[in-house]
């Protein structure tokens, strides 16, 4: 049985959260604080943890850093009150593999956690990326090109791992939204082109093949 870490402080929402999901299948562990949350999500085995920001004692997004900085690789997605572009991103970025704001559907709660339990183990499965003199280590979450290091942010990672594992294929504007993000931003934002750009200075380099491109009305590839 799949078991799944809550770290929530409001009642309310804890038991209807917990309800569903022992409903649905899983087993649950319920913190109440940051500091008990930090701890199980340290010592104890989870599939996925389910985080709020706003904790007593220690919020969550120094929750993620933390087990993210200790090598825990466990799926976790943030449930929160803050539901605007900046704090979706903060928390993204910080670490967490997904974000659904406060008020929320218990059924697309369910369908994220196991949608990010499928992709867990999928990346289990494979040890390593590799295009062209591209390498990146799933394990260790390291990057390479010919053999240099190339240092990502969290979110970054996300999105140069999407193209990798779509090599050679398209990925629309809404696809990555959709797939790395997890939600959708306004139309008029520009935050993909912007994470595009950053991934492209660090990626591609002027004496060799241009990996990351740009094909104008459809989208962009690894090609």
């Amino acid at each position: 049985m799949e078991h799944v870490l809550i770290i929530e402080d409001d009642e309310r929402t804890a038991t209807f959260v917990v309800g569903a999901l022992q409903q649905a299948g899983f087993a649950t562990t319920h913190c109440r604080d940051g500091e008990e949350g930090l701890s199980a999500l340290f010592h104890g085995a989870y599939d996925a943890a389910v985080v709020d920001v706003m904790l007593p004692k220690r919020d969550g997004l120094s929750i993620i850093r933390e087990a993210r900085a200790a090598g825990r690789k466990q799926p976790i997605l943030i449930l929160s009150a803050r539901g605007t572009v900046d704090a979706k991103v903060q928390g993204l970025e910080g670490g967490a593999d997904d974000y659904l704001a406060k008020p929320f559907s218990i059924v697309e709660l369910i369908a994220r956690i196991h949608a990010l339990m499928r992709r867990a183990r999928d990346q289990e499965q494979t040890l390593e990326l590799r295009y062209d003199d591209l390498v990146m280590d799933l394990a260790s979450h390291k990057v390479t090109r010919a053999g240099e290091p190339v240092e990502l942010q969290p979110l970054e990672y996300k999105l140069l791992e999407y193209l990798m594992r779509n090599r050679g294929r398209i990925v629309s504007r809404n696809m990555i939204l959709e797939r790395v993000w997890g939600y959708s931003f306004d139309p008029r934002t520009n935050v993909v082109e912007s994470r595009i750009s950053r991934l492209r200075e660090k990626i591609n380099r002027p004496e060799g093949h241009q990996l990351i491109k740009t094909v104008r009305g459809f989208g962009y590839a690894l090609d």
